[in-house]
C-alpha cells in the first residue's frame, strides 16, 4: 500500500429521495445504464434512513455518521418552549460533518448547510439557504464566481407556484438539473479530496408528480450526471459513492395525527371565545384570510416581512384554523405532533405550559402508543401508523422527541390540527420511505458487493476510511467493510479512530439566524408538505 493509495480521493454523488426498488427495476430494465453499471458491477443495495425519514434529519445524518440526538437536528424547525419554532441551520449540527475532517473538499448543494461554514475548500448551501445575498457560499467570492459561470444556477424550485400547473415542472426541473450538472463538472476540474455535490430535484419532482413516465424521463437525466461522475472518478482513481437520504412512494391519504390525539382527549385545541368566537361564527379563517389574500394578489410573504413578529404571531393565534402552532391550548394539552411525526409530550420541565408531571411521562407514551396503532382507515380497516419510542431513537439526548409517529405505505403524517382524521393529499402526489440507495464502485471497491443493513450513519465512516482517513469515535454508524476487494487499500489498512470534540455551532446559532428572513424558505417547505 502506497502513500497515495492511503490519502485515497472520494466522491459522493448524493440524490435526495431516491427509492432503490424503482431504481433497480429502471436499471435492469437498460434504461439508466450508468446506474445498472454501479449495481451490476460495483457495491449496490438499499440504505435505510433515520426515523422518521425526513430530509432534515437524514443528510446531517449521513454527513457525520450520528444519529439526530447527538447531531442535533430533529425537522426543520426547532421547537421551542413556548411551542413557536424557528429555522434550524447548519449551524444547529453540533457534530462535524465530512469536509470538516479531510481537506481540500467541495461541497454543494447539500441540504442544513447554510450559512457555509469556513472549511478547507468550497461549499455552496442547498435546501434551507434564504436567499444568494450572503452565507450561500464560503468563500464569499465564490457565490459572484458562480453567477458568471453558471448563470443560471439556482438553490431550487419553489414547489408551489407548480401545484396549478404541474405539467410545466418537469421542464423547470430540467433546466435546474442541467445548470448544476454544469456547475458540478466545472468543480470537478479543480482541486479536491472529497466532492460531494447533491441534487435534491428527484424529491421535489416525485412530491408533485408521480408518474412513470415523467420519473424515468428525469432519471434519465441522472443516470447522464452519473456517468459525468463515474468519468471523474475514474480520471482521478478516486472511489465513488451515491447516496440517498430516504425513499419514495405514492400516498393515498394524510393522517392528522394531533386530530387522533384531540379526539382521544389528549390536545385540546383553542375554544372560540371572544374574537375568535367572533371571527369563527362568521367563517373567518386562517385559509379563508390566505385565499382572500391571494385573490387580490397580495404577497403573503412580503406583507409578513413588513409586520413586527410579534404581530404576525398576535395575529395568527387570534385568527381560527388549524396550525399546531397557534390553535392549541396547551395549558390544557398533554401531548402533541410539532412536525413530521414528532410527538412531544407537554411536560411540566420542557414547556412554559407543561401540565405532565415528569414521572407520568412514560404511562402516557405507552397510552399514546396504543390509541395511535390502533387508528385504522375507515375504508379498508388497515393500520395506518407505527409508533417508536423516541428514548429508544435518541437516547443521548432527554430533549429529543418523545415518540416519533411514521405512516404506513400509502399514508402521510400530517401536524396540522385537521376537523378529520383523513383527508385527500390533493397535488401531493407521493412522500418519503425508508428505503434509500447505497451505490459504489471505484479501485477499493469490490464487485458485485452488497451493503449489509446499511444505513444513513455508515455513509461517514465508510467514505472516510476509504480516503484513509480517521474515523470520529462518536460515530454510530459502521464502515461497510464488505464493500472493499479484498487486495485494496481499505480492506488491508485497520479503521483508524480519533476523538473529537463536537462543533460549538449550536451555541451560535441564534446569533446568527435571529435576524434571517427565512420566509421563502418556509414557503418552500410549505409546498413540500413540511408545514402548515
Amino acid at each position: 500500500m502506497n502513500e497515495g493509495d492511503a490519502r485515497r480521493r472520494a466522491l459522493v454523488l448524493g440524490l435526495d429521495g431516491v427509492p432503490w426498488e424503482r431504481l433497480r427495476a429502471w436499471a435492469a430494465a437498460g434504461e439508466l445504464p450508468n446506474f445498472a453499471a454501479l449495481i451490476e458491477e460495483g457495491a449496490a443495495g438499499p440504505l435505510a434512513s433515520t426515523q422518521p425519514a425526513n430530509t432534515a434529519l437524514a443528510w446531517p445524518s449521513i454527513a457525520t455518521g450520528v444519529r439526530p440526538d447527538k447531531h442535533g437536528i430533529y425537522a426543520f424547525y426547532k421547537l421551542g418552549t413556548n411551542y413557536r419554532h424557528r429555522v434550524n441551520t447548519g449551524e444547529d449540527v453540533s457534530q462535524p460533518a465530512l469536509w470538516e475532517l479531510v481537506s481540500p473538499s467541495t461541497v454543494v448543494n447539500m441540504p442544513m448547510t447554510y450559512p457555509a461554514s469556513p472549511i478547507d475548500g468550497r461549499m455552496v448551501t442547498g435546501m434551507m439557504t434564504p436567499s444568494r445575498d450572503e452565507g450561500f457560499t464560503h468563500p464569499p467570492e465564490l457565490a459572484a464566481t458562480i453567477a458568471d459561470r453558471v448563470p443560471d444556477y439556482e438553490i431550487g424550485l419553489d414547489w408551489n407556484e407548480y401545484r396549478d400547473r404541474p405539467g410545466e415542472f418537469p421542464d423547470a426541473l430540467a433546466s435546474l438539473v442541467a445548470a448544476r450538472r454544469e456547475l458540478m463538472n466545472d468543480f470537478l476540474a479543480d482541486d479536491w479530496r472529497l466532492f460531494f455535490f447533491v441534487y435534491t430535484a428527484p424529491d421535489r419532482l416525485q412530491h408533485l408528480l408521480w408518474d412513470e413516465e415523467i420519473l424515468l424521463d428525469h432519471y434519465k437525466q441522472l443516470d447522464a450526471v452519473l456517468g459525468d461522475a463515474r468519468e471523474a472518478a475514474a480520471d482521478d482513481d478516486a472511489n465513488l459513492f451515491v447516496v440517498s437520504d430516504h425513499g419514495f412512494g405514492p400516498i393515498e391519504k394524510n393522517v392528522h395525527v394531533n386530530r387522533v390525539l384531540a379526539d382521544a382527549g389528549y390536545l385540546t385545541p383553542k375554544s372560540d371565545t371572544g374574537t375568535r368566537s367572533t371571527l369563527s361564527r362568521i367563517g373567518l379563517t386562517k385559509e379563508r384570510v390566505l385565499g382572500t389574500l391571494d385573490r387580490f394578489e397580495i404577497d403573503v410573504d412580503e406583507l409578513a416581512k413588513r409586520l413586527p413578529d410579534a404581530l404576525v404571531d398576535r395575529l395568527a393565534a387570534g385568527i381560527p384554523g388549524e396550525n399546531v402552532r397557534y390553535d392549541v391550548a396547551y395549558d390544557e394539552t398533554t401531548a402533541f405532533v410539532h412536525a413530521q411525526g414528532t410527538l412531544y409530550v407537554n411536560d411540566t420541565e420542557r414547556f412554559e405550559q407543561g401540565i405532565v408531571p415528569p414521572g407520568r411521562i412514560d404511562a402516557l407514551k405507552t397510552e399514546l402508543t396504543d390509541a395511535l396503532t390502533r387508528v385504522r382507515d375507515p375504508d379498508t380497516d388497515e393500520r395506518v401508523l407505527d409508533v417508536h419510542d423516541g428514548d429508544e431513537l435518541f437516547p443521548t439526548d432527554d430533549a429529543a422527541p418523545d415518540l416519533v409517529v411514521e405512516p404506513r405505505e400509502g399514508y402521510y403524517v400530517k401536524p396540522s390540527l385537521s376537523e378529520t382524521v383523513f383527508s385527500d393529499p390533493g397535488s401531493h402526489a407521493a412522500d418519503h420511505r425508508p428505503e434509500g440507495i447505497f451505490l459504489a464502485e471505484g479501485p477499493d471497491i469490490a464487485a458485485d458487493a452488497t451493503p449489509t443493513d446499511a444505513s444513513v450513519f455508515d455513509v461517514a465512516p465508510t467514505v472516510l476510511h476509504s480516503m484513509g482517513a480517521a474515523v470520529p469515535t462518536t460515530v454510530d454508524g459502521r464502515v461497510l467493510d464488505e464493500l472493499f476487494a479484498p487486495d485494496s487499500s481499505a480492506a488491508e489498512r485497520s479503521i483508524e479512530t480519533v476523538d473529537i470534540t463536537g462543533s460549538d455551532s449550536g451555541s451560535r446559532s441564534d446569533e446568527r439566524t435571529d435576524g434571517e428572513d427565512f420566509s421563502d424558505v418556509e414557503e418552500r417547505l410549505r409546498g413540500l408538505g413540511y408545514v402548515e
